[in-house]
């Protein structure tokens, strides 16, 4: 729930719409339209819900604790992004890419990664792989650590 602090989008069309050098901490963007948007900005805490971002370029943005519910990040790229403690659900990550990102702590739960890469390896591929090592035997519990 947005505070008085806090600016909420709520249901316009920003497709294409470009944010350079603003603060935007604990913005709200609910069923908005911000497919092919260019993020240069801090988006810290932001929380994404019902919103398409598919074809949106975060670069050089602070994403810690942001939350994205049920969004289209499809086709996306993030570039120099710190996503720490940034949770994704019920999301479209279809293509998207990520490279020089922080990741410590993200949460990734019922999202589509088809296509997805992470430094140009596809992550669909490195889950196939590491279910295989532990359905061999090759790999602990994560949580028994």
């Amino acid at each position: 729930m947005p505070t008085d602090d806090d600016t909420l989008f709520d249901g316009p069309a920003l497709r294409g719409a470009r944010f350079a050098r603003s603060d935007m901490t604990g913005a709200g963007f609910d069923a908005v339209n911000l497919s092919g948007a260019q993020f240069h900005a801090v988006l810290t805490g932001a929380r994404f819900t019902d919103t398409n971002l598919s074809a949106a370029v975060f670069d050089d943005v602070n994403l810690s604790q942001a939350e994205f519910t049920s969004v289209s990040l499809a086709s996306a790229r993030l570039h120099d992004v710190n996503l720490s403690k940034a949770a994704l659900s019920h999301a479209n990550l279809a293509g998207l890419t990520i490279t020089g990102a922080t990741l410590r702590d993200v949460e990734i739960r019922d999202c589509d990664l088809t296509g997805m890469t992470i430094d140009g390896v596809h992550v669909t591929e490195l889950l196939a792989a590491w279910s295989r090592s532990r359905e061999a035997g090759d790999c602990g519990d994560p949580d028994e650590e």
